[in-house]
């Protein structure tokens, strides 16, 4: 079932009666309702927007994720459920025991996937895609030799142009990268823990700072589909800024197709997919992990 994703950018008080998300703009009088078992998603942007604690418990009984933005409107924290599985101290144990000889086969096996992924991106766009696409026929256990940077020096430029340099505070439209990351960073982390994993413990990422290295892992096969987003954007609109149009077209990566299992999926959807791949690799010990690929 596809979810709800509610972006809040305006003085909201937000509250929850009969199950049901109730909306009060700041000032108007008016209210508006959504089933709580409709939303995925809520985004929090504006500062004053007052969220009541019963509607916090009651979203995240439902596994909606709440994502909180800074000062300056970028995603900068969420609340996730921590008791999203019934099987969740097995599959907690499993993840902790799982052999480092799993995780760097998972490791290689996201890579492949990733690089294949912003090959076919380019290959769809009509760019040279021939030097990414080979760093996939060489990834190495634990990508070794590190293709997945190789891969990525070849693909930005071909994607955005040979100035171009992806950094977190580099020009535009790494800004649009940013906002896009952040909120797939959320999808992918509700998804881990709806399917009873821990999304701080990865395969590959181990950031002691970090309590999303799972999601940051497994969010790499997925990046190139919020990459087309992004890119599209860049190309029919004349902004360099995130204004609240630009960050709901950002939002529609959730909703976007992807081709898992050989079915057509809302990305959103694809993730619950790839979750629970992963759970049945840490519970049997294989190298059996699901991501999408292009509908071509």
């Amino acid at each position: 079932m596809i979810k709800r994703t509610l972006f809040f950018s305006k003085p909201y008080r937000l509250s929850v009666k009969y199950k049901q998300l109730v909306a009060e703009p700041k000032g108007t009088g008016e209210t508006k309702t959504i089933p709580v078992e409709d939303i995925g998603f809520v985004v929090l942007e504006h500062q004053q927007i007052n969220i009541s604690l019963p509607l916090i418990e009651e979203l995240i009984n439902n596994n909606v994720a709440i994502i909180f933005c800074n000062n300056t409107h970028y995603p900068s924290s969420m609340l996730l459920n921590l008791n999203g599985h019934h099987l969740q101290q097995t599959l907690f144990s499993k993840q902790i025991n799982a052999t480092q000889p799993l995780k760097k086969q998972l490791w290689k096996t996201t890579i492949v996937s990733k690089i294949e992924n912003q090959a076919t991106l380019l290959s769809k766009l009509n760019k040279d895609h021939k030097k990414v696409m080979y760093h996939a026929s060489q990834v190495k256990s634990n990508d070794a030799d590190n293709r997945e940077g190789a891969a990525a020096r070849a693909y930005w430029p071909e994607l955005f142009g040979k100035s171009f340099i992806r950094g977190r505070y580099g020009i535009p439209p790494n800004n649009l990268l940013n906002y896009i990351y952040a909120i797939l960073r959320a999808a992918v982390a509700r998804a881990l823990t709806g399917s009873g994993l821990l999304a701080t413990l990865g395969i590959h990422h181990s950031n002691k700072y970090n309590a999303f290295c799972l999601a940051d892992d497994i969010m790499e096969p997925y990046r190139p589909f919020a990459d087309k987003i992004v890119f599209d954007l860049w190309n029919t609109k004349e902004t360099q800024e995130l204004t609240k149009e630009i960050k709901m077209e950002l939002l529609k990566v959730l909703t976007s197709d992807v081709i898992i299992r050989d079915k057509r999926k809302p990305l959103m959807v694809a993730l619950t997919s790839t979750s629970a791949s992963l759970a049945k690799c840490f519970e049997e010990n294989t190298n059996k992990i699901v991501y999408p690929k292009w509908d071509i």
